[in-house]
């Protein structure tokens, strides 16, 4: 039976009952008075048969059967049509228990209504009642129940569910009233023990909420931390340690000497971004436009970036190997990751590994040491508020190990997409999901980086600039940012492109524009004291100006030697500031066959030096005597700086070759490759950076090993045109083509 005010039901039909009529009782989702729509309405209804119009101002309303509303239109005038089909529940509740529970509620009822004035009303009606679902009906007009509860009850099949849930809510509807009137009486029957915890569990916690509300400058701060618990999104590990701890801060209180370490671990872990960002639609155009405006040329890499995005839009999820920019200082490794979240519109966080040795600054520590804290990864996380940060490991190369552990192996569990899903951070203790990070690392050489991390990333080389690539960089980019730096109108210092050129090539030695950076920071500043002391005009930077400007002498490059000497032989080497001539100088002095090597050489060169002269004796059996008779000496001229590496082989070969034949070689040939006993001429590294090195030394002829032919593509076509570059397979190749002139023996001999 269900009775509804006689106002409110003229007033929602638009006419007044009649006895004997059939309505269906539509739940609506929303309160508002305004207009309804279809999707307004709950998808169960219940039908009825009016019993009496009006009863001392209610309707009365012998309810029926559950239907299923399967679709609601609302039709001009207010009408509500509706369509509908049966929808029976299952009968699994026999009548018998049915009626049981609904005599034992009806006596708790009665027994707790003798206490108040309406017992009476409450008699009257229950006597109406025959069943739980009646009894939930004629009291729910007086319980304190949430929509979703009572539609709850409507959309339950079974019988036996529903009566089971009745009775739950009906005894913890007498608790809580018992509580609000006569304060806390104990039941003793141990179901009803049960349902008066939770009873008091719901009454604390809206009394809580009733005082946040009222006073929130009064909320302490564990509350405000059970409130964030409360909202935040995170796993049921995470979940139940962070309740475990927030208890045990409620039983030790806050004169407990672990009091504040529990608490910063708490206030940690709630804070942390637990939400899984949903995944975004990627513009490809666009993510590209905004590269192209950071950064000039580095067309391979910027192709190869949008790659891993297209793949990131198609999957939905971070997938691919980890990259890792590999190249000199300045070459915009890193800034280049602060563009790719950018143009992924995604925070964007960068953690320094240079130094690191402790593997507790990846994992944290664990929160028994004094002092603990999370590691480099999650506080990086915490910094981004987002569980999907485009995150650049800066300088993986620098990292070192030490007997606080290995940092590097620490990563790779990070960087390893199979695995980082579950990462466990010491201080945390719980898993956090890292699979949504974007990592990127960088580095400036590889040899340093342990195989197993190196082999979880796809390595992306930087091979620097060309001097027409820093041009419009500078042009672009670094002026316009050094004026800001400096205070200076945009524009108002004019550097002419032959002033520009001249910055770049006598003021700077670098693959990447740090350096370049440096130099028109320090030219704005002098142009600033200028503005200040009255020259409001535009500055224009002429060339003979520079040394005033930048206050320093020009830069002394390395370039190719006019003057030709036997023995003496230019190549080409790879440093980290990008690549870099040097000449091989060979000597022989009397003596007994001693083989000094000078120049700071590091193993791997100095076997080469052993290489070079035992393939020479083999080359020319003839000047064995040369060797027997004399002291050879071997340098490398820049004593200071330390060199090696295998790629010098074919220069020292032909330097002694030289020597020994008496030809001289011509000093804008250059040559770069290792070399076998066999006189095979092995492939090497950092071919670009030595092109460009060769270039900017004005070398016009150069050797490289025939298989690097194929890295020719990543070398600029800047540098392939102003160079004639020749592979060569084996050292008779080289020494063939080195065009050696002058007066000694000729090299068939």
């Amino acid at each position: 039976m269900t009775y509804l005010h006689t106002e409110a039901f003229q007033k929602s039909t638009g006419q007044a009952a009649a006895e004997g009529e059939k309505v269906i009782l539509l739940p609506c989702k929303t309160d508002r008075n305004g207009d309804l729509s279809g999707e307004d309405f709950y998808s169960l209804a219940v039908t009825g048969v009016i019993t009496a119009p009006d009863t001392n101002g209610f309707v009365e309303i012998r309810t029926r059967d559950r239907v299923r509303v399967d679709g609601a239109e609302i039709l001009p005038g207010g009408l509500i049509q509706l369509e509908v089909a049966r929808f029976p529940e299952t009968p699994d509740l026999p009548e018998e228990e049915d009626k049981a529970k609904t005599d034992a509620l009806k006596e708790d009822l009665l027994s707790f209504s003798k206490k108040y004035d309406w017992a009476p009303v409450a008699k009257y009606l229950l006597s109406m009642v025959e069943n739980l679902n009646g009894l939930i009906s004629i009291l729910s007009p007086f319980m304190d129940m949430e929509a979703a509860e009572r539609y709850a009850l409507l959309s339950e099949n079974s019988a036996k569910a529903r009566a089971e849930a009745i009775e739950r809510i009906l005894y913890e509807w007498i608790e809580m009233a018992k509580l609000s009137g006569e304060g806390s009486e104990q039941r003793e029957a141990d179901y009803k023990k049960a349902y008066r915890e939770a009873a008091i569990k719901k009454q604390i916690a809206f009394l809580q909420k009733e005082l946040d509300e009222l006073h929130p400058e009064n909320v302490t701060e564990l509350r405000k931390l059970e409130q964030k618990l409360e909202t935040a999104a995170m796993n049921e590990t995470a979940r139940k340690e962070a309740s475990k701890v927030l208890q045990r801060m409620k039983n030790e209180g806050e004169n407990s000497q672990e009091y504040a370490m529990l608490y910063d671990y708490l206030d940690f872990l709630v804070n942390l971004p637990w939400k899984k960002e949903e995944a975004q639609n990627i513009d490809l155009a666009e993510a590209r436009a905004v590269l192209d405006a950071d950064h000039y040329g580095l067309k391979k890499i910027k192709d190869r970036i949008i790659q891993q995005i297209a793949v990131l839009d198609l999957k939905k999820a971070q997938s691919g190997s980890i990259l890792c920019f590999v190249g000199a200082p300045g070459t915009g490794k890193t800034s280049i990751g602060k563009s790719i979240a950018d143009a992924l519109h995604r925070k964007y966080v960068r953690v320094s590994l240079g130094g690191v040795r402790d593997e507790a600054d990846i994992r944290g520590h664990r929160r028994t040491y004094i002092g603990a804290m999370p590691g480099r990864i999650m506080d990086g996380i915490a910094k981004a508020g987002v569980s999907n940060p485009v995150m650049v490991l800066d300088e993986i190369d620098k990292l070192s190990q030490s007997y606080n552990g290995d940092p590097a192996a620490a990563l790779l569990e990070v960087l390893d997409p199979e695995q980082n899903n579950t990462f466990t951070d010491h201080y945390l203790n719980v898993p956090y999901d890292l699979s949504d990070v974007l990592f990127i690392c960088t580095a400036n050489t590889l040899d340093s980086i342990p195989a197993p991390l190196l082999n979880r990333m796809e390595v992306i080389s930087f091979s620097g600039y060309t001097e027409t690539e820093k041009y419009h960089i500078a042009v672009r980019h670094l002026l316009p940012k050094a004026e800001q730096s400096a205070g200076i109108a945009p524009g108002h210092v004019h550097i002419p492109e032959d002033v520009m050129h001249a910055i770049i090539a006598d003021y700077t030695m670098e693959a990447g524009v740090r350096g370049l950076k440096k130099m028109l920071d320090t030219l704005c500043r002098t142009a600033a004291v200028r503005l200040i002391q009255g020259d409001t005009a535009e500055i224009t930077v002429q060339k003979e100006q520079l040394r005033e400007f930048l206050d320093r002498k020009p830069i002394r490059h390395t370039v190719a030697q006019e003057t030709q000497q036997p023995g003496v032989v230019t190549g080409l080497a790879w440093t980290q500031s990008g690549g870099d001539v040097l000449f091989i100088e060979t000597l022989f002095t009397k003596g007994s066959g001693k083989v000094t090597v000078t120049g700071q050489l590091g193993d791997v060169m100095k076997e080469s030096v052993q290489i070079a002269v035992s393939l020479v004796k083999s080359l020319y059996p003839e000047t064995a005597e040369l060797f027997e008779k004399n002291d050879l000496h071997v340098h490398v001229p820049d004593g200071a700086v330390p060199k090696d590496g295998p790629s010098a082989g074919i220069t020292l070969t032909t330097a002694l070759s030289s020597l020994v034949t008496g030809h001289t070689v011509s000093p804008k040939l250059a040559m770069t490759g290792e070399v076998s006993l066999r006189g095979v001429v092995s492939p090497i590294g950092g071919l670009p950076e030595k092109l460009m090195a060769a270039k900017r030394a004005g070398v016009a002829k150069v050797f490289i090993p025939a298989e690097n032919e194929p890295d020719l593509e990543e070398v600029a076509q800047e540098v392939k045109d102003s160079l004639q570059i020749i592979p060569v397979s084996t050292v008779m190749d080289v020494l063939d083509q080195a065009r050696l002139v002058g007066s000694g023996l000729p090299l068939d001999e």
